[in-house]
């Protein structure tokens, strides 16, 4: 049966971080983003988020980019082809190249839709297992090792299962060293966002001292072949981020053996169904995944929580609590994790109501598309 969409919204939201999150690719202190809700003719709401940055620093797409893209191209063929599962928009916009995250926003959104038709979770929409998840926490690059020291204890007083630091050349193997020394037995991964090239295999090599989980994204955001002669080179388990956009990237990772974890974002590849596709050829071949996160608010985060419920995430994503980031989320309840673990909420969609106040108080514009 076609989902009988009636209307699109699309928003631009502004909303500020509690503090700012430092990157080898830069400084965050706010965050601007789309916000796609989908309206069929009884009133159901589905929304989806965006999770491109307002500059190319992630990737080549950005806010900017991707209203273009889902206005002008993404939008309107909808209009045209009946929807039966959101699973039918891969084949709809095959013949858009990239465009992974605006792609994204409104494939989230019509999932969401289609899993509160269908009254039910959107987790068991797609095929969760999990009831609950655990979740750790990334940190960003702090202005002294002492101030990321502080942040730690912190976050393992919340009871966070796993901690991912930020890492850059100038600030990696001696601050992991001291933090390892502080906590010698949490679980800890670094985070390199594609700072180091292959001339500095010698000094990641030092990374196999410390016991690390992984460490992710060491080399060039388009790479797989160096990441493999890498990967040989260390003990430390390599993740691929920014390198994954599909399920043929990961199929070609994981055979040349440029990586023993993947982590998947889910606007990064294009939305939930090739998330599942993903997550699947993963657990068909042994390689762990986990759910990254791109400073999402309510709405990203509560789908990532579903995804996260498929059986092969089984190392802590970076999901966590709505408060961390934001003083006001964009959804009721807000995201919370209690002793780094979150209840997979059971409602129908997404499972989180929006605050509409909350929603409109963050918008900076809006379009609304008429069926």
């Amino acid at each position: 049966m076609t989902i009988p969409i009636k209307q699109i919204k699309l928003r631009r939201l502004s909303m500020q971080l509690k503090n700012p999150f430092t990157t080898s690719f830069g400084t965050f202190r706010d965050k601007e983003f789309l916000i796609l809700e989908a309206i069929d003719e009884v009133g159901n709401r589905g929304f989806g988020e965006s999770v491109a940055f307002a500059s190319p620093w992630y990737s080549e797409e950005t806010v900017q980019t991707s209203a273009h893209i889902l206005e002008d191209f993404l939008i309107e063929p909808i209009k045209n082809h009946g929807i039966t599962h959101p699973d039918d928009l891969a084949a709809l916009f095959s013949h858009i190249k990239g465009n992974n995250m605006a792609k994204s926003v409104i494939e989230g959104a019509i999932w969401d839709l289609y899993a509160k038709r269908r009254n039910e979770s959107l987790a068991q929409a797609l095929g969760g297992t999990q009831q609950e998840i655990e979740v750790g926490v990334s940190l960003g690059i702090k202005p002294t090792v002492k101030d990321l020291l502080t942040t730690i204890e912190q976050q393992l007083e919340e009871g966070y299962k796993r901690i991912k630091i930020k890492i850059e050349p100038g600030w990696d193997v001696d601050v992991l060293r001291e933090v390892r020394a502080h906590f010698p037995d949490m679980p800890m991964m670094a985070d390199a966002n594609s700072a180091y090239t292959l001339d500095d295999v010698d000094h990641l090599k030092k990374l196999d001292d410390l016991d690390l989980m992984m460490i992710e994204q060491p080399l060039a955001h388009d790479d797989i072949v160096d990441h493999a002669q890498l990967q040989a080179s260390m003990d430390t388990p390599i993740c691929l981020d920014e390198s994954i956009h599909s399920l043929a990237d990961a199929r070609k990772a994981i055979q040349l053996g440029s990586c023993q974890i993947i982590n998947i974002k889910i606007g990064r590849v294009g939305g939930l169904t090739e998330s599942k596709r993903i997550h699947d050829y993963c657990r068909e071949q042994g390689v762990p995944v986990w759910c990254g996160g791109m400073l999402e608010a309510g709405v990203g985060r509560a789908h990532n929580i579903a995804l996260t419920t498929l059986p092969q995430f089984t190392l802590p994503g970076d999901t966590a609590s709505s408060s961390l980031y934001w003083e006001e989320d964009i959804i009721n309840p807000e995201v919370v994790a209690k002793n780094g673990m979150i209840q997979v909420p059971d409602k129908p969609g997404i499972g989180y109501d929006i605050d509409d106040h909350a929603l409109d108080k963050w918008t900076t514009a809006t379009k609304t598309f008429d069926f």
